[in-house]
């Protein structure tokens, strides 16, 4: 029993049809670590905002945290699907994402302004991603960026909409 315990995760060889799995491993992280770094900043805004728009905006950012928890999980689980090893230190999800703390804790509408051009920013980012799953034959990673892409466009236009108020 003890044994089992001492495996060290490492890269598999796949053969799925999917092209260059490294890039496309390199690509999710990048999406993953940009989802870890909004899951946190949208929880935070979900603890801290006061105001006319809390009950707006601390239910629709609980929605949103939830979401892009369980998507962390979909993410990494595909990058290992494709032979790589996901984001294991805090320190590289920092470095790869593109998703950036507040410089100071704002109102309500700032901060919600603030989220809608992160989700804004992955949106991007998948849409790169789905071209380039695209060119490399792999349908399920395509897919898979497709459907979050969907979901941050959508809470950018909630929260910007919501941002207005």
């Amino acid at each position: 029993m003890a044994e089992a315990l001492k495996v060290v995760p490492s890269e598999s060889s796949v053969s799925t049809g999917v092209r260059d799995t490294a890039t496309l491993a390199d690509a999710l992280s990048h999406v993953l670590s940009d989802t870890y770094r909004l899951v946190f900043k949208t929880h935070a805004c979900h603890w801290n905002v006061e105001g006319s728009l809390f009950y707006s905006v601390h239910k629709l950012t609980e929605e949103q945290y939830s979401n892009m928890f369980a998507a962390t999980d979909q993410l990494a689980e595909r990058i290992r699907a494709l032979g790589h090893l996901a984001p294991s230190r805090l320190e590289d999800v920092i470095e790869q994402s593109r998703v950036a703390d507040p410089d100071a804790q704002g109102d309500a509408a700032s901060m919600v302004a603030d989220l809608a051009k992160d989700h804004e920013k992955l949106a991007h980012r998948l849409h790169a991603l789905i071209e380039l799953a695209g060119e490399r034959k792999d349908p399920v990673t395509e897919d898979m960026a497709t459907a979050r892409s969907a979901f941050h466009e959508q809470a950018a236009w909630m929260l910007r909409s919501l941002a207005k108020s």
